[in-house]
């Protein structure tokens, strides 16, 4: 499957409670028959963010940062973050991002599951 960021049906709104609204589009799941929870194509507008919030213990995210600069809160330490950057927050872990640049932050979001002995399952 070829996805961009171009030729996508976004939704508009505040994700995790952050300051702003965002937009994203959540292009495959796993009902989807893809090994993975989910995958999200997210653009950021300026002063916005996705908020705090912790992942349960069977789930784990992935950021890629595709173009923008921005600010990524990992387990309460700070990044800064820009195009080719890729964050894996802890399994269970807790994080936000907040655009601190003068242009939309394009992002990957994709969720993957976690096995009870802590490898991905599938």
């Amino acid at each position: 499957m070829k996805y961009s960021f171009d030729n996508l049906d976004y939704s508009y709104g505040k994700a995790h409670n952050g300051m702003n609204p965002i937009y994203f589009s959540r292009v495959a799941t796993l009902s989807s028959h893809f090994a993975f929870n989910f995958l999200d194509f997210v653009k950021v507008p300026v002063s916005s963010g996705i908020g705090k919030h912790t992942h349960s213990a069977d789930n784990q995210e992935i950021y890629i940062i595709i173009s923008g600069q921005a600010e990524m809160i990992v387990e309460g330490k700070a990044y800064s973050v820009k195009e080719g950057d890729v964050i894996v927050n802890p399994i269970g872990g807790t994080h936000q991002l907040l655009n601190t640049g003068s242009e939309d932050v394009h992002l990957i979001v994709l969720e993957t599951p976690i096995s009870k002995g802590g490898t991905n399952a599938g």
